[in-house]
């Protein structure tokens, strides 16, 4: 059969119209549609335009553009996290879990959510060039910068650009404090520059781990390192002398909620030295797209997740207040807070990473200011 992609006019999609073409192979992605963002005038659907014709399978590939960088630190004031600035090397994550509260970002690009945040993605080379201007400014005030809070910056295409290493040389050269999430193994390529911070004070790594079942992340996960790996990056990097807090992120109610314990107990084992956890968040596309995801994958236990997620948000599929969005309400929520606490505990993991210094903090070349007191 031949098909066609036809435009249509604004409006709410159904949700059984298809948007990707039968003929189209999507091998290691979580994604099963591609719905244009909500910022979107029109949207496309599949048809069949009635020729009898026998169409070649098209396996999708992943796209990277490249973006002028000027500026590179973000700036955040969400009273939810510990950090007012940060870097996004990439825009987009081939990672591809299917859960990334980062999805919706790709509408802001005019792109989809879906599978088009799985495969077109944006690099920004350059990020080093523009952070050093940044940090060099006679009024700039050195504090932690937080690296893969949106998209993985050890993605799979880091090891063709090498942006994050760029980055962290400078860092490293200023003496300015980092803080990194990834879940790629590719961060041991840099435990020289990771490890040498580390035993000065300034950077603190999280490893997100949200299963322990290889076949349960291959799927929610596709294109992330299995879950033995990451444990084993977890290791190398302690021994690199690296602090590593394992990431319960996201906890998924119904489907990975049963694993906190030996997930928390597996990471210390490994050498991590703190822990922290995430309630799943489904804000905007990502609802959609998970429950897509649930219904092909688990359809046993669609119902039971969902029911536990809206049980957490009032009735809703996500609540974006502050305080609420990243743990939820409720009963469940406080459950899975105690259970946290104990296992924490009983893996050594309750303890917080050190603040990271900001007194090493020195533009090269430049004289250190003395204080007058």
């Amino acid at each position: 059969m031949a098909f066609v992609h036809v435009m249509f006019y604004s409006g709410q999609m159904d949700e059984y119209e298809p948007t990707l073409s039968p003929n189209l192979a999507v091998p290691g992605r979580a994604a099963s549609s591609n719905r244009a963002g909500r910022f979107e005038p029109y949207r496309r659907v599949v048809v069949d335009d009635g020729w009898d014709i026998q169409e070649p399978t098209q396996v999708v590939r992943t796209e990277v553009s490249e973006q002028r960088v000027t500026k590179i630190l973000a700036k955040n004031s969400s009273p939810d996290l510990s950090f007012d600035r940060s870097i996004n090397p990439y825009r987009g994550c081939e990672h591809g879990c299917i859960y990334c509260f980062a999805r919706p970002t790709h509408a802001y690009l005019g792109l989809s959510p879906g599978l088009d945040f799985e495969t077109r993605l944006i690099a920004r080379p350059g990020a080093d060039i523009a952070l050093q201007k940044e940090i060099s400014r006679p009024d700039y005030q050195p504090k932690t910068i937080a690296i893969g809070t949106n998209t993985d910056p050890y993605q799979p295409i880091e090891a063709r650009y090498q942006i994050m290493r760029k980055i962290l040389c400078v860092l490293r050269d200023f003496g300015h404090p980092v803080t990194i999430v990834t879940k790629g193994t590719l961060i041991e390529r840099d435990v020289d520059i990771l490890g040498e911070m580390g035993a000065a004070g300034l950077v603190n790594v999280g490893i997100s781990v949200t299963s322990l079942n290889a076949k349960l992340s291959r799927t929610m996960e596709p294109r992330v390192p299995a879950p033995m790996r990451r444990l084993k990056v977890i290791e190398n990097l302690a021994n690199a002398g690296c602090p590593v807090r394992v990431m319960v992120a996201p906890v998924v109610p119904g489907l990975t909620d049963h694993e906190l314990e030996n997930i928390l107990s597996a990471a210390a084992k490994a050498g991590a030295t703190s822990a922290s956890w995430i309630m799943l968040r489904l804000p905007l596309e990502v609802s959609g797209l998970f429950q897509e995801w649930l219904a092909k994958t688990n359809p046993d236990r669609a119902a039971r997740v969902m029911a536990r997620v809206r049980e957490m948000h009032g009735g809703k599929d996500y609540d974006a207040q502050w305080g609420k969005r990243m743990r939820g309400e409720g009963k469940y929520a406080e459950m899975i807070a105690q259970r946290f606490k104990i296992a924490a505990h009983r893996a050594g993991l309750e303890r917080k990473n050190p603040a990271l210094r900001t007194d090493l903090f020195q533009v090269p070349g430049r004289a250190k200011q003395l204080s007058l007191f």
